[in-house]
């Protein structure tokens, strides 16, 4: 299940699957029994407090506290509000526990084990406050898991961001889909482990609402890769470029060039500036090296149309050279990809970049260089999103949640990149296999999301430890299992 959904279109999945036959009855209570067993598999029978708001999310409460008690646990139950203001499917649910309603305050904690906030869903659009917050803050204190419905309460399904205050859950059950709040950061720290149940919603529906949004997994750009053919060589494989910065600066080309050459590139040349020549030779055997040493020399290194992909910036130091260097690249038709210095050199030329940028680019900015050249206002997801159409090039605005997106509007949101990845020249890395794929003629947007995913899973396999230059010898094991 890759799709990612945002609140509005989980609103509108519901209302599909009524229109197609499935009552909203009906969906309530299959949700509240698939979260009463996802509770019950995670932590047994035990006593519960179930905190239950004025909505929907609330009438979901009522159904896991009928299945919890059927099961055995002792449940107590508080509204946030009063019972006899439940309206539809919540109001229905409601006069089916036959439990007592308490009012919700702090004495609902007491003697509970675990902590169910079934208050408000992904669809609460101001700050958590009053006696709300007052039992999640309280829960946190005693150190209780709070198992949340839907999203913790407090959090915005779309952003992720916190409304005020959310609380820290043990697990987090949402329905069918998971939505784009749960993936990104703060949100996706607040949840815990997420669960994403069936509740009876036909697959079909899909179709309706045409989700734009995925989370990153093979299944989306697998497809897209060529196979290695038995007649191959090294050129059907591509020649993939990396610009070398100048002397004491050469490593970070030197680390996206290896990673090309693994990821499956069939040849990689590192572009060197004529004095940093010896400094990469001491370093290479299979990349090779080309020296230039003005704009001609450096058009005629990547003229040959068989270096079909250029990636600039890693290492190269910001200045007129390195914005000739690029247009020279995008001049010429090539498959570029741009990093680090290559961003921030556009600062102040962002338009004259953008005219020149085209499908088969991927910008690789983290949230710094990316401000550099794009609009901040908006939650990350729709940041990238508008970035992508504006520049008219892939955009991978990285981070612990990194989000990919095409001009298209498609976007894909990563989510197993291990905190390891915090180290000097991992980026470098992530660049050289973006380059690498898009010399195997991997179209740009699925050659950023496998490019990320493969940068999270060499990461996991290598553990704790890393360096940038451990990413690329992980690479065979992570290649072996997709292969």
């Amino acid at each position: 299940m890759t799709e990612v959904l945002s609140v509005a279109q989980m609103y509108a999945a519901d209302r599909a699957a009524m229109a197609s036959g499935v009552s909203g009855e009906t969906l309530m209570e299959a949700a509240g029994k698939a979260c009463a067993d996802a509770i019950l598999e995670r932590f047994g029978v035990q006593t519960v407090a179930v905190l239950c708001g004025p909505g929907n999310n609330g009438g979901d409460g009522f159904v896991i506290a009928r299945h919890l008690k059927k099961a055995g646990a002792k449940v107590r139950l508080a509204l946030l509000g009063e019972k006899a203001k439940l309206k539809g499917d919540a109001a229905a649910m409601a006069r089916r526990w036959r439990g007592k309603v308490g009012a919700l305050n702090n004495e609902i904690l007491d003697g509970a084990d675990l902590v169910v906030d079934a208050l408000f869903g992904a669809g609460l659009a101001r700050p958590l406050k009053g006696p709300a917050r007052a039992a999640l803050v309280a829960a946190e204190k005693r150190g209780l898991p709070i198992i949340a419905i839907d999203v913790p309460s407090g959090v915005h399904g779309d952003s992720g961001q916190v409304l005020g205050f959310a609380p820290q859950a043990a697990l987090t059950v949402t329905f069918f889909r998971a939505k784009s709040g749960h993936l990104l950061y703060p949100g996706r720290g607040l949840c815990g482990d997420l669960s994403v149940v069936d509740i009876g919603i036909p697959g079909a529906v899909l179709g309706k609402i045409q989700p734009q949004t995925w989370c990153n997994k093979p299944s989306l750009w697998l497809p897209s890769w060529p196979p290695l053919r038995p007649d191959g060589h090294k050129y059907t494989r591509g020649h993939a470029v990396v610009v070398s910065g100048g002397v004491g600066k050469t490593g970070a080309a030197r680390l996206a060039a290896g990673a090309a050459l693994r990821v499956g590139a069939g040849l990689v040349t590192v572009a060197s500036p004529k004095a940093a020549v010896a400094e990469n030779a001491a370093h290479l055997t299979a990349v090779m090296i080309s020296p230039w040493t003005d704009a001609a020399g450096f058009r005629r290194v990547i003229s040959d149309p068989r270096r079909n992909v250029v990636c600039l910036g890693p290492g190269a130091g910001v200045g007129k050279s390195l914005r000739e260097n690029i247009l020279a690249a995008l001049g010429l038709g090539k498959a570029v990809v741009l990093d680090a210095d290559a961003i921030t050199a556009f600062t102040k030329a962002r338009k004259g970049l953008f005219q020149k940028l085209h499908g088969n680019c991927i910008l690789t900015p983290h949230g710094g260089e990316f401000s550099r050249l794009f609009d901040g206002a908006g939650d990350k997801l729709q940041r990238t999103r508008r970035a992508a159409a504006d520049c008219g090039a892939v955009v991978l605005l990285k981070g612990p949640d990194t989000v990919i997106a095409a001009p298209d509007g498609r976007v894909v949101i990563n989510t197993n990149a291990p905190p390891d990845l915090a180290t000097a020249g991992s980026g470098d890395v992530l660049a050289g296999l973006c380059t690498g794929l898009l010399a195997q003629g991997v179209p740009a947007f699925e050659a950023a999301a496998a490019a990320c995913w493969l940068h999270g899973a060499a990461a996991q396999a290598f553990g704790p430890g890393l360096t940038a230059e451990d990413l690329a010898p992980a690479l065979p094991g992570v290649l072996a299992k997709l292969r």
